[in-house]
């Protein structure tokens, strides 16, 4: 039997958790990145000129999305390991506290504004 196999198989859980909002985080990157073809049909459509699009941007913060996503994966892949070890020794540790994840959350809620305006200007300059 392995010792503390319930503490190993919930920091597993808890990494795997990790791994698929990761996975989920740069998909909505990369959604976002090709968001501006959706406007360019959407505008083709309506068949009128649309203001110009800010694709640069969308690229970018897909871009930036999807970077977000590769970070979140290796930090709780550090985080894991870690838990890990601290798991399997015999002494009592401290809980280390959440600030990768207070920054990673704080990012997601900063990009979530910053979608909904400009998802909003574009719809508005296709309209």
């Amino acid at each position: 039997m392995i010792p503390r196999f319930t503490d190993h198989s919930a920091n597993e859980r808890t990494y795997l958790a990790w791994v698929r909002t990761a996975i989920a985080v740069m998909a909505f990157g990369f959604l976002i990145e090709r968001f501006d073809l959706f406007l360019a049909f959407a505008a083709a459509e309506r068949a009128h000129a649309v203001p110009a699009l800010h694709v640069r941007l969308s690229e970018l913060v897909g871009l930036g999305l999807i970077l977000v996503g590769a970070l979140m994966t290796l930090l709780a892949t550090r985080r894991y390991r870690r838990n890990r070890q601290l798991i399997a020794e015999e002494e009592l540790h401290e809980y280390s506290g959440a600030a990768p994840e207070g920054v990673l959350a704080t990012l997601v809620v900063i990009v979530a504004i910053f979608l909904v305006g400009y998802v909003a200007q574009q719809l508005i300059a296709i309209a």
